[in-house]
């Protein structure tokens, strides 16, 4: 085994804290693929450093001023109207300035980006009461497709239960579920659950452990599945609880780690999608914790974060699916994550 890796025994929440102050600061030349992506990277830093009891470590007016300037604004009300969405952008890059006449050619604003914005914004304790929401929730509505899903920007993009999450927590942050029609969403997700229990991407796909947690956590934040199902006595659902526990129970691996799919590899980061499932339907119980707690110090780092799998080189998002795992596996230290928004629960409820 490479020498960066040893056989660790607890969870180094110092050097976890160190590894994300770095990440936070200046990303490794192999990031630069991701530069799109910037909001949601540092998403992963910022909402880790909370989970893991070191926000102090952030300047939280600097990065909500950051955030903020990352958002498309219309000029006026027929703006709003023409088709476009008016988000949140992933990086400078996608960040245009409007033509000599004002219009706003290229508006790259897109789901994924406008929900990691939001969170970001909800961890730093800014005032949402500052936001233009309705810009946000009105120009949404035009990405949602007459099947009930969410296409992620307004120039045409592919369609799939991801984007059905980002827009379900934008509307529960924000507090107004004007942006998108629920009872549509709800039958598009329903439409994915497959014949073993979990959750294909778009309907007629094989079950995936990403995909399910979206369905899930969707269904959840929409108000369509209560909190803990398993415990109420009615046995009524809109899902197929049973087969979806087993699909999701039977993830856990014989190393203790959870895979995404039937005959993957444990990965790191189903820890989180796959236990955030079982976490919502109240499941989470019936897992092998001590087995999952030690698959996952295998994917430790001994310099923080986490890897995909055992003795890889650690990277961001898998580092912050680790902490989040810790969190719900109640690791001392770390602060409770609100699994259905996937920050921590109290960011979730606000300040």
């Amino acid at each position: 085994m490479d020498s960066q890796w040893s056989s660790s025994s607890f969870f180094d929440r110092e050097k976890h804290v160190v590894f994300l102050q770095m990440m936070n600061q200046l990303l490794p030349a192999d990031y630069q693929g991701q530069e799109i992506n910037r909001l949601t990277l540092a998403y992963f830093a910022i909402s880790g450093l909370h989970i893991l009891g070191a926000l102090d470590q952030v300047d939280k007016e600097e990065v909500s001023s950051w955030v903020l300037s990352l958002q498309a604004h219309p000029r006026n009300e027929a703006e709003l109207n023409n088709g476009q969405f008016f988000g949140f952008h992933g990086s400078r890059s996608s960040q245009f300035p409007r033509d000599d006449n004002g219009v706003l050619i290229h508006n790259g604003s897109h789901l994924a980006s406008t929900y990691c914005a939001l969170a970001i914004l909800k961890i730093v304790g800014y005032n949402f009461s500052c936001i233009n929401s309705k810009s946000i929730l009105t120009s949404m509505r035009n990405l949602q497709q007459p099947d009930g899903s969410f296409m992620p920007t307004h120039v045409g993009a592919e369609t799939d239960l991801r984007f059905v999450f980002c827009a379900a927590a934008i509307c529960s942050m924000l507090e107004n579920w004007s942006g998108m029609d629920k009872e549509k969403a709800k039958e598009y997700i329903l439409n994915c659950q497959s014949y073993d229990g979990g959750f294909g991407l778009i309907p007629g796909s094989e079950s995936h452990g990403g995909a399910t947690y979206c369905a899930v956590a969707s269904l959840q934040l929409m108000g369509f599945i209560e909190n803990d199902i398993l415990s109420k006595s009615s046995s009524s659902s809109i899902i197929n609880v049973p087969l979806l526990l087993d699909w999701s129970l039977q993830r856990q691996a014989a190393d203790g780690g959870f895979q995404g799919r039937a005959n993957k590899a444990s990965d790191t980061c189903y820890a989180f999608w796959v236990g955030g499932v079982l976490r919502i339907l109240g499941g989470y119980k019936f897992i092998d914790k001590k087995a999952l707690h030690r698959f996952l110090l295998t994917c430790q780092s001994q310099y923080g974060g986490f890897s995909k799998f055992p003795g890889q080189l650690p990277d961001l998002y898998h580092s912050y699916y680790g902490f989040s795992a810790f969190s719900m596996l109640e690791e001392p230290g770390l602060i409770p994550i609100c699994v259905e928004l996937g920050i921590a629960d109290i960011a979730a409820i606000g300040h």
